[in-house]
Parts: structure tokens; C-alpha cells; sequence
């Protein structure tokens, strides 16, 4: 089922009749059934299996993106990958894993389901196709939605991939904290609940385009590698669809994420940074690195871009597919 049919399938994909009385059982099933339900829980599920298949991966795209001029430690995708993995085991390579799927899940949920009601929204009456300035425009909005309701876990995400780097100024933790004591510790010594959406100026300002540009591209793909005269492609069709959207996505983008989490830790003792706003941190990048600071961490992003989106387009409809498939029968009770 498309991601278009499954909004315009929204009008119709309500209670089979008011009259019958639904057993709980139905009556869950029913409800999982709905296509904004189906949405909700696929999109956490989505988020948690692309994100740890791509952990390793992920902290070392963080690593090399806060990493400025001052901390020259980590070079090259292979190497860094084997540093990471003398120094910290097995727990340094998914180390802010937990953090990411406690944040992706409902990040991910957000997402699908805001996409799923903006495109219903946006969907002329009579029309089951969106078209593209519509599609781009219900995945911005997505987008934006998600991140604010999970901003807070984001940046928490972020300074745990990194307590245990081997910086060379970064103060070294003899015990790391967790997930709640480093928001708590960033809630009492930065400032305050603002403290802990340091950075999301930067992050709206490159999420809007980036999500509407990965459905819009996901959606055209879809369409080219579906087979003629079938309703869906393959789920080889839907990985390679979802691969290729994240790219181009991820390539237009990716100076917003360098941002990004250059402000999440801009407060960081060790780390240096001292950004005033948007385009100082922009200035002061390019001048002490280059353009190629702003784009720090794009090789080992695009490595993961494919089997992250990919297995992410590819869970999120086999877990939708599944749920909708849970509806009762008519006939059966109903």
C-alpha cells in the first residue's frame, strides 16, 4: 500500500458498521487497524531497527562533526571504526543507542503519523494523488512536528555519543553519567529548560527541507520501481527506494545537521565552541576549516543513509501492512 493510498484510504477505514457490537478483542483489532494507528506504531518500530542497524555508523558521524581543528583524533571511516572499537568494545560502537531509540521511536511515530494526517489535510477531495508540492509540503510539517516533541532526547543523544571520546580537551567522566542524570546536569548548570533545545534554530531550519525532500523523492522512487501492473514493489524495490531518497536528501541538507550539533555541545566544557548564533557559527566554520567543515561526517552518513532509510521505509510498511491486515473481517461479528 503507498504512503498516498494509505492517507486517501484514511476517509474509509472506519468502523465497518456502529450497529454490530465488537468483542474487545475486535474492538483492538479494529482500532491497531486504522491507518493513523498503523502509522504511529510502525513509525516507532521503523525508527528503532534503522537506527541500531546503523549505531556504530551514526556515533561516528557525531564524532567527526563536533571534532574541530583542535581535536584532530578521529580520521578516516575504517580507522576511526577500529579506534572506537580498542578503546570502548563493542559498548562504545552503540554507545548513545538507547538514548536514540528511546528518542527515534517516538520521533519516528510523530513523523509517520503527522505525515499520514497532513497529507489527508493537504488531499483535495476527489484526487488520491498529492503531487509533489503537496508531498513535500505534509513532509516538512512532519518533520518540524517530530522534532519539537523529541528535541530534548536529541541533544542528549548527542553529548552521550561523545563523554567518552578520546578529545584530547574534552575533561574526561571516571564515571559516565546517563540519559537522565546528563539532562539533568544540563538543565541545572546551562541555563534551564533552554538548555536543552540548545540548537534548534539549526535543526528546524535543515529538518523542513530534509524530510520533505526524503518523501517526496521516496514517494517518485517508489513509483519507478514498482513493476507494472502491481500496487507495490518488492521490498528489494522499497529498500532501494528508500536508500536512494535519503541521499539526495541527507546531500542537500547535511550543512544544517554539522550545525546542529555543533550548538548541542557549543556549551560543552573542552570542546571550544563558542558560536553567537546561526551564521556566526557558519562564519567561523569555513574560516577555521574550510566549506569542508560543514559537510564533516558526510562519508560514514551516506554509507549509513541506505541501510538506515532503507530498512526504515522497508519495517515501517511491513509493520503497517501487518496491523492493517489485523481489521475483523466483515462477516465476523461485524
Amino acid at each position: 500500500m503507498s504512503l498516498d493510498r494509505n492517507a486517501a484510504a484514511g476517509d474509509t477505514a472506519t468502523p465497518h458498521s456502529s450497529k454490530a457490537l465488537l468483542t474487545p478483542l475486535q474492538s483492538f483489532r479494529l482500532w491497531i487497524s486504522q491507518p493513523i494507528t498503523a502509522s504511529f506504531i510502525s513509525g516507532g518500530v521503523a525508527g528503532a531497527v534503522s537506527r541500531t542497524v546503523v549505531s556504530p555508523l551514526e556515533r561516528l558521524k557525531i564524532l567527526l562533526q563536533v571534532q574541530g581543528p583542535q581535536n584532530q583524533t578521529y580520521n578516516g571511516v575504517i580507522p576511526a571504526l577500529k579506534k572506537m572499537w580498542t578503546e570502548e568494545g563493542f559498548r562504545g560502537l552503540m554507545r548513545g543507542n538507547g538514548t536514540n531509540c528511546i528518542r527515534i521511536i517516538p520521533y519516528s511515530a510523530v513523523q509517520f503519523s503527522a505525515y499520514t494526517i497532513y497529507k489527508k489535510a493537504l488531499l483535495p477531495e476527489g484526487v488520491n494523488d498529492l503531487g509533489t508540492l503537496r508531498r513535500l509540503t505534509a513532509g516538512a510539517m512532519a518533520g518540524v512536528t517530530s522534532v519539537i516533541a523529541t528535541y530534548p532526547l536529541d541533544i542528549v543523544r548527542t553529548r552521550l555519543s561523545i563523554q567518552s571520546a578520546s578529545f584530547a580537551t574534552l575533561r574526561k567522566e571516571t564515571k559516565l553519567p546517563g540519559m537522565f542524570a546528563t539532562m539533568r546536569n544540563m538543565y541545572k548548570t546551562e541555563g534551564g529548560a533552554i538548555a536543552l533545545y540548545r540548537g534548534l534554530g539549526p535543526t528546524l531550519a535543515g529538518v523542513a527541507p530534509y524530510v520533505g525532500i526524503n518523501f517526496a523523492t521516496y514517494e517518485a522512487m517508489r513509483k519507478a520501481v514498482t513493476p507494472e501492473g502491481q500496487a507495490n514493489p518488492t521490498t528489494l524495490g522499497k529498500l532501494l527506494a528508500g536508500a536512494v531518497s535519503g541521499a539526495v536528501a541527507q546531500s542537500f541538507t547535511y550543512p544544517f545537521d554539522v550545525l546542529r550539533r555543533r550548538f548541542q555541545v557549543n556549551t560543552m566544557s573542552g570542546l571550544g565552541y563558542q558560536y553567537k548564533g546561526f551564521f556566526d557559527a557558519i562564519r567561523v566554520i569555513v574560516k577555521r576549516e574550510g566549506v569542508r567543515g560543514l559537510y564533516k561526517g558526510l562519508l560514514p552518513n551516506l554509507l549509513k543513509v541506505a541501510p538506515s532509510i532503507g530498512s526504515s521505509f522497508a519495517s515501517y510498511e511491513f509493520t503497517r501492512d501487518l496491523l492493517v491486515g489485523f481489521a475483523p473481517k466483515k462477516g465476523a461479528g461485524l
